[in-house]
């Protein structure tokens, strides 16, 4: 059976590992990367040599390699930090290479810190393992203290021009961090539609997780930043509770069929068409545009409002966030309709805590503006709106910190040099031996030594090409490193035949051979993010075009680039086989882990009903980023526990961590229906949600504990909390414990879904 899940797992990797995905290119980051490649190239083969040319060459391929990786920090940096880790590695490298001993520490020891460097991120794993592998070309080619001095200095140049391309021919700047909040307020927009059908349709919050990221941005960046990205995320964050309420028929009370369930998906429907506008005039920096027929249904009927209770108070927010939205774009909004604006009525609520806006008193519509009217000076009419300054531009503008005193409002991103203390940290915590990141430093250490040690068996000067692939080829994980040794075997192959085949038929110099090579990084460049095999094959054609600068044989270069590179991905997958780190095991963790963050986040929004004038908005966003995280570590580990050829011996099958996933999406999103009917500070506390509180807290402690360890979930003392609300409430039964069954439900069905064998079949007798 072991074997039999072996050639699954390797089956499916390989499959993946040559898989090709559809990406959107991007042409001009990729020429201006390459333009730094030939601009060191050609200034290295005018004033210096061959050699020189290989070595800065292979800088500025470093530099522009880090700064396609998928990060937020600026693009320079990436490439500065990159550079000046390669120059740093080659000029110690070049120091012990003649003592190999010394050099095997040297290698192990680097190696071993790029490997520990996946604890503070992704980006700075692969940037620290690309010096390592880079290293073992450059510390081959100087032959002089001088020369090796002459080589530093190429390289680290080489980011710097990287660098500077960057700043002087900026490409769509702040492009990524719109397209990113873009899509998060598309993928709301679409919620709201799939919400007017199924009203419990599934969210997934990755796209607000990815722009919560861009968001954080250092002091200078929040002074160049697009007004368009000032305040829309929070806005995509408050719109997901709001819409799900509404189209919810448990706890926004609205039936399943009739007018006030038609009048739930109008307001979805116009929603979903003003977060679409401003999805679009953020992804193209432009004005937002808005159909006025979206703008009719925001509006209080003038019959008065056709919802009541719970859905009322969430059409009412709903109402008030598109309105702010509009107003978050502080510059004129564009009405695409010529019909005028049919005169409405803002409506007071209930006294049931629904907000600012029903608490506001009638007022009359305001007027949309257009940008040809705004020109002018106010007052004209253009394309069927009005000239407005939006009545919310000037606070927002004051609380970001423009036009006033104030400081800038915004996510901070320390700097480089700030963040040493955080990787010490990050260093410290994945010092233990079940840490994933310790066994891949492990690894990565052992093999980078192991396999230079084989490549001095061979008589050949490319011998570091082993080494060079395993440092490559390794992963965290199983999957990722299976089907890099797959893709990088194959992609050389190709690419060194195609590149072997170019060179043996045109023969060429130095100055056409660095021609191929830089047209093979561009393509390099160009084709980032469509597949690993792909990228394989430019990056064995570069360097075998590379490499005939100086006049290396193509013959004996494709030969030994073939068969050395099996050699070190055979040695990078024996390794983890060997010493893995697998991801199953872990699942029982990680779910444990997303209970807890859940728990902490239930209990926090609990709180607000139980003491509303002591609520903490701050808490409560924090433990729903905490449920946020958790939920994504536990789908990562899942996906890539789904790869591996073991099983866990806790028996937590696929079955049951799907059911068990079903009963934890259910349960963070009963809270998250609760977040959108959190009171007002002024309201009255709830004594029995206080009480289902308290007894719901320990009960999720303890059910934390039993799933980690693989025993029964005990859920009987919140039972009793909720019959004893159930039979104190009045009717209809208040929206606070509409949830807290919601919540009791999912836990039941988490229980269940974990629950050993032996309590299953003892239940049963």
């Amino acid at each position: 059976m072991t074997v039999l899940n072996w050639l699954r797992a390797l089956k499916e990797t390989a499959r993946s590992g040559l898989a090709v995905e559809r990406t959107s290119l991007a042409p001009l980051a990729a020429l201006r990367g390459a333009v730094g490649v030939a601009l060191v190239i050609g200034a290295a083969l005018r004033w210096g040599s061959p050699e020189l040319a290989v070595s800065s060459a292979f800088g500025a391929f470093a530099s522009g390699v880090a700064t396609f990786q998928r990060s937020w920090r600026p693009r320079p940096v990436l490439a500065l930090a990159a550079a000046t880790g390669l120059a740093v590695s080659t000029f110690l490298g070049y120091l012990l290479v003649d003592v190999p001993p010394a050099f095997v520490v040297l290698l192990a020891v680097w190696a071993f810190g790029a490997g520990m460097s996946w604890g503070a991120g992704p980006t700075a794993g692969v940037v620290a393992g690309l010096t390592v592998a880079v290293m073992l070309i450059t510390v081959m080619l100087p032959d002089s203290l001088p020369g090796a001095l002459a080589h530093v200095t190429l390289i680290a140049l080489g980011g710097v021009v990287q660098a500077l391309l960057i700043v002087l021919f900026p490409i769509r700047p702040w492009g990524e961090r719109r397209d990113v909040l873009a899509d998060a307020l598309a993928a709301v927009a679409d919620y709201a539609r799939r919400l007017r059908h199924d009203p419990v349709a599934p969210f997934d919050p990755e796209p607000l997780i990815e722009a919560r990221m861009a968001a954080a941005i250092s002091p200078r960046q929040a002074r160049r930043r697009p007004r368009q990205l000032h305040g829309y995320r929070a806005l995509a964050e408050r719109f997901r509770p709001v819409l799900a309420s509404l189209a919810d028929p448990v706890v926004g009370g609205t039936p399943t069929e009739g007018p006030e369930r038609e009048r739930v998906r109008e307001l979805l429907a116009a929603a979903a068409t003003v977060l679409d506008a401003a999805a679009r005039a953020i992804r193209r920096g432009e004005r937002v545009r808005i159909p006025e027929e979206a703008l009719e249904v925001l509006r209080v009927p003038q019959q008065g409002p056709v919802l009541n209770g719970p859905a009322q108070r969430a059409a009412f927010r709903l109402i008030a966030l598109t309105d702010d939205a509009v107003e978050a774009a502080q510059e004129p909004v564009e009405v695409t309709s010529r019909r005028p604006l049919r005169p409405a009525t803002w409506h007071a609520a209930p006294e049931t805590g629904a907000g600012a806006l029903e608490r506001a008193a009638p007022r009359e519509p305001r007027p949309f503006p257009t940008a040809d009217a705004n020109s002018q000076g106010g007052g004209g009419r253009s394309g069927g709106g009005r000239v407005r300054r939006p009545r919310g531009a000037r606070a927002l503008s004051q609380a970001a910190g423009v036009g006033g005193a104030a400081h800038p409002r915004h996510l901070h991103r320390p700097s480089l040099a700030a963040l040493a203390p955080v990787a010490v940290r990050a260093f410290q915590r994945e010092l233990r031996w079940s840490s994933p990141i310790l066994r891949h430093a492990l690894r990565v250490s052992g093999v980078a030594a192991a396999g230079y040690l084989v490549s001095l068996v061979f008589t050949t000067e490319h011998g570091y090409w082993i080494p060079l692939t395993a440092v490559m080829v390794l992963r965290p994980d199983f999957s990722r490193t299976f089907e890099r040794g797959v893709g990088r075997f194959t992609g050389t192959l190709l690419g060194v035949a195609v590149a072997g085949a170019v060179v043996g038929l045109t023969h060429p110099g130095p100055y056409l051979s660095a021609a191929f090579a830089v047209l093979a990084v561009a393509l390099q460049y160009l084709l980032t993010g469509t597949g690993y095999a792909l990228i394989s094959v430019c990056t064995g054609a570069y360097v075998i075009f590379l490499l005939s600068i100086p006049g290396a044989h193509w013959s004996q270069t494709v030969y030994e680039r073939v068969l050395l590179t099996a050699i070190g991905g055979a040695l990078a997958l024996l390794s983890y086989a060997l010493f893995p780190a697998w991801e199953t095991p872990r699942l029982r963790d990680r779910l444990a882990d997303w209970l807890t963050a859940n728990g902490r986040y239930a209990v926090a929004v609990l709180d607000c009903f139980a003491r509303p004038a002591d609520r903490a908005p701050r808490q409560v966003r924090e433990a729903l980023l905490d449920a946020r995280s958790a939920r994504q570590e536990w789908e990562q580990t899942v996906e890539r526990a789904g790869a591996e050829p073991v099983r866990h011996r806790g028996k937590l099958s696929r079955r049951k961590a799907t059911d068990a996933q079903s009963a934890m999406v259910t349960m963070g999103r009963a809270v998250m229906l609760l977040e959108a009917h959190i009171p007002d500070r002024d309201a009255e506390p709830s004594p029995p949600a206080g009480e289902f509180t308290a007894a719901l807290a320990p009960v999720l402690t303890a059910a934390a504990e039993a799933v980690r360890t693989g025993t029964p979930v005990e859920t009987a003392p919140v039972h009793a909390a909720l019959a004893d609300w159930t039979a104190r409430a009045p009717l209809p039964p208040p929206v606070a414990l509409r949830t807290a069954d919601l919540l009791v439900e999912a836990l039941d069905e988490l229980a269940t879904a974990v629950r050993p064998p032996a309590s299953r079949s003892t239940d049963g007798a």
